[in-house]
């Protein structure tokens, strides 16, 4: 199953910012790379790679998939190494408001998590939509199925449970804007999950970037994620934050 992740991580990046399923392109792609390395008395290493792929498989729908991979080590012990892979198809993206059905697949080293999966439909809300800039809300609610490889974790009614379901409705909100005349760009994708079922049950992710065009197919970027897992392994802190430095390769 890892080798099948992988697969579908990179896909986009052979094929070949964030990308905005309402342009009117057929075809886009980009690819991240970013991280932060330091030797000596200390030595840590940090690299994350994302990629996305934008195509319109019909007349009016678009598939979208965003994928990323984060490694991390500290004294060549690794830390984490995480998949996330976000996959959508959008009908009538071109419209202020559009229906959306969504299929999401990750792993996470470090918080035991050998493989987690959501599957569900929601609508998006354009609130800014312009060539240079725009702005998205989307509601969505999924069924989500999350593998572990440890049993014991920070509620104790979970302890014993290698597998735990729920019913999860999400908010989501992103955008992209150009600024000083395309001399910068600032992006944003951030999420909120709570569950449906289980009040302690919740989750969110950002991730902020800056970029700085070099070229037409080139920027470079300064990325920022944070994450937060309420329900996580015992003495597991429940945030992450990932601060790295790196290039963006565009198709468009």
């Amino acid at each position: 199953m890892r080798k099948v992740l992988y697969y579908f991580l990179f896909l986009p990046i052979f094929l070949s910012a964030q990308i905005n399923e309402s342009d009117t392109l057929n075809l886009k792609a980009d690819l991240s790379l970013t991280g932060f390395w330091q030797s000596g008395n200390v030595e840590t290493l940090i690299f994350r790679a994302k990629s996305g792929l934008s195509f319109k498989p019909w007349k009016k729908w678009v598939f979208k998939t965003n994928n990323s991979y984060v490694y991390q080590e500290f004294g060549k012990d690794k830390a984490d190494e995480d998949i996330l892979s976000l996959n959508f198809l959008y009908f009538n993206p071109d419209r202020k408001i559009y229906p959306l059905l969504l299929g999401f697949v990750s792993t996470n080293f470090r918080r035991k998590i050998d493989l987690r999966y959501l599957l569900g439909a929601g609508v998006t809300f354009k609130v800014l939509s312009k060539e240079n800039h725009w702005l998205k809300f989307s509601l969505s609610s999924e069924y989500e199925q999350t593998d572990f490889t440890e049993v014991d974790f920070n509620f104790s009614e979970y302890d014993g449970n290698l597998e735990i379901n729920t019913l999860r409705a999400t908010i989501w909100i992103n955008g992209k804007y150009e600024l000083f005349e395309g001399k910068v760009i600032l992006s944003h994708e951030s999420y909120f999950q709570p569950s449906l079922q289980q009040s302690n049950n919740y989750r969110w992710r950002s991730d902020i970037a800056l970029e700085l065009p070099i070229w037409k197919f080139l920027n470079f970027k300064i990325n920022y994620l944070n994450t937060f897992e309420s329900i996580v392994i015992e003495n597991q802190k429940q945030e992450d934050r990932f601060l790295t430095f790196g290039f963006t390769i565009k198709s468009y």
